[in-house]
């Protein structure tokens, strides 16, 4: 009995994850296939797009060579990229939508703190059976953690969009961190004593790290001058979807309603959307 209580949950979870890779796949496709159809129809030469195509397949193989993602999650990775690094050049010259300057500076910051968290006390982590799979993140990973911030940029919103990255970083470095340093961690919905690891458990260290990953990932994104007088929003919407995060695994998580990617999907576009509804 046991072990079908166990599997009823991991059975959702992965119909979910499909679900979730599937229409965010789709909708990264149709998004990254706009510019160039866009150049085709007004007849402008498609070298202009040359950067963020180059930007995108060297970011591709890079995380593929370093065995950071699986092959989907390296496709899905690669579409994520080609949107983070439009230029506004580029977007000027298609259309009359708000411009959006590149956040793939953002982007490769979040790359450099999520991977170094991941591999930090993974000899511990891996004791314990919590650590990240040596294969790499799926596409259903990929599209949960950077889905909403590739849309977000796609559609003009920077704000929204560097959000759901500084979100996305702060989950995964204060999972991660919180759980190879162990110690104690508190259920966010009634602060008792829980395992590091623990669905909607909260650590010190781990919160620390988060915030400060956040942070980073927010100063990056505010040197462009179209976030900087809204760096605080910005930093403070990451920050109420981290608390976000926990709190969906310490109640839907937990019961096995809401998979882990559907919780961190969920975190990035409510993070998106309270820096949009703040920032207007």
């Amino acid at each position: 009995m046991e072990v079908w209580n166990k599997a009823i949950p991991r059975a959702r979870d992965g119909r979910q994850s499909a679900a979730l890779t599937w229409v965010v796949g789709l909708l990264l496709a149709l998004a990254a296939a706009a510019p160039p159809i866009a150049a085709l129809k007004l007849g402008l030469p498609l070298w202009s797009l040359s950067g963020p195509l180059l930007l995108s397949s060297l970011f591709a193989a890079l995380v593929w060579g370093l065995r950071a993602a699986t092959p989907g999650g390296t496709a899905m990775g690669w579409a994520v990229c080609f949107l983070l690094a439009q230029s506004s050049e580029v977007w000027t010259r298609f259309s009359s939508l708000p411009v959006l300057r590149p956040a793939f500076p953002a982007l490769i910051v979040l790359f450099v703190l999520t991977s170094a968290a991941t591999r930090f006390g993974r000899a511990r982590k891996e004791a314990r059976g919590v650590a990240e799979a040596r294969s790499g993140r799926k596409a259903s990973q990929i599209a949960a953690n950077l889905g909403v911030a590739a849309l977000f940029a796609a559609a003009g919103r920077y704000e929204g969009c560097i959000a759901a990255l500084a979100e996305a970083t702060a989950d995964t470095v204060s999972s991660e961190i919180g759980q190879a340093v162990g110690g104690r961690a508190l259920l966010i919905t009634t602060l008792k004593p829980v395992p590091a690891g623990t669905d909607g458990g909260v650590s010190m260290w781990g919160t620390v790290a988060g915030v400060v990953a956040a942070g980073a990932i927010v100063a990056i994104g505010a040197m462009h001058h179209a976030l900087w007088p809204n760096k605080a929003a910005v930093m403070g919407a990451a920050c109420a979807g981290l608390l976000f995060d926990s709190l969906l695994g310490a109640t839907v998580e937990r019961r096995g309603w809401m998979g882990n990617d559907l919780v961190n999907f969920a975190s990035t576009l409510f993070a998106a959307l309270l820096a949009q509804a703040l920032t207007r």
